[in-house]
């Protein structure tokens, strides 16, 4: 318990607070924070140690709530964020190789690729009979701006509480009720969701006022569940030139700090709650960098949730 309550490293670590002089034509790609070499190397060399540290941790926990079987951690967020990308790239951390469990869409799109209410479990390597790690995710329908499109606010309130069905195909158009076959009469302290995970996407412009609006009804009823809240925030690669060329510049961006801020402040999620990760895109070999960002928001997942479920 003494590792797990340990208060967790701010992600900017290590940020030098004195700044250069600013760019007379500041852009993403060039506007960095100032870290001298020891700075990096170091930073670096404990990037390491800590996905090792995390990999472990994140290998061995195990809930101790006798009554739940699995931290349920469930996504939502805005279309286009990289929901089903983010459980794909944590199974293949976990796996140590690709895989694809969620399907996800490479193509930019106003509608939601992703249709249906679906658990992905992750696998421990080979053999039978098989085995999984003792944490799920939970995809849906984005949020999208209109009130018949995208996934209801409704039914992710619904889903929190543990009342929506494996497999049950969300109708924009109308909620989900208790007498629908989607609905689940009687949810076990197991269906119901421990962790409540905002996504969006560093490349997207400013959330429309109608998504904000359901994204704080949304808030208010995890509040109200008492089910812990944070946000990761995908393609921090494409919306700055210098993680692109070097993802360790995660660390010194002002571009993404600048973007983070924004986000902080319109949706109401703490900086502290808040975890940069680039997805498992274009690779097709494990990346260590990659891989510790996706580490670092896996834990503080675990770290959140382990506290609820203790208080259930």
């Amino acid at each position: 318990m003494a590792e797990r309550r340990r208060r967790r490293k701010s992600w900017w670590w290590p940020i030098i607070e004195s700044e250069p002089e600013p760019e007379p034509t500041p852009s993403p790609t060039l506007s960095l924070f100032s870290n001298s070499l020891a700075d990096v190397s170091v930073m670096m060399e404990c990037g390491g140690r800590e996905k090792q540290r995390d990999l472990q941790y994140v290998q061995e926990y195990r809930p101790e709530n006798g009554d739940i079987k699995h931290l349920r951690i469930l996504l939502y967020g805005p279309v286009g964020g990289g929901k089903s990308s983010f459980i794909n790239s944590v199974s293949t951390v976990m796996r140590g190789r690709t895989t694809i469990p969620a399907a996800a869409s490479a193509t930019t799109s106003d509608t939601s690729f992703t249709r249906q209410y679906k658990t992905h479990k992750i696998r421990k390597g080979r053999g039978n009979p098989k085995t999984f790690y003792p944490f799920v995710f939970n995809d849906m329908m984005g949020l999208e701006e209109g009130s018949d499109s995208g996934v209801r606010a409704g039914d992710i309130k619904l889903a929190m509480k543990g009342h929506v069905i494996e497999d049950h195909k969300f109708n924009p158009a109308c909620p989900l009720s208790d007498e629908d076959p989607g609905y689940n009469q009687t949810p076990s302290p197991d269906d119901r969701v421990h962790v409540l995970v905002c996504v969006i996407s560093a490349n997207s412009s400013e959330i429309k006022e109608p998504i904000l609006q359901k994204m704080s009804s949304i808030r208010e009823t995890a509040r109200d569940l008492g089910i812990p809240q944070m946000a990761i925030v995908t393609n921090i690669d494409t919306a700055c030139g210098e993680i692109e060329k070097d993802l360790k510049n995660v660390y010194k961006s002002k571009h993404l700090r600048k973007k983070m801020k924004d986000f902080s402040s319109a949706v109401g999620i703490p900086m502290n709650c808040i975890c940069p990760v680039k997805n498992y895109s274009d690779e097709i070999e494990i990346d260590d960098d990659l891989d510790s960002l996706i580490l670092s928001a896996r834990r503080l997942m675990i770290h959140f949730g382990d506290d609820f479920i203790e208080d259930m």
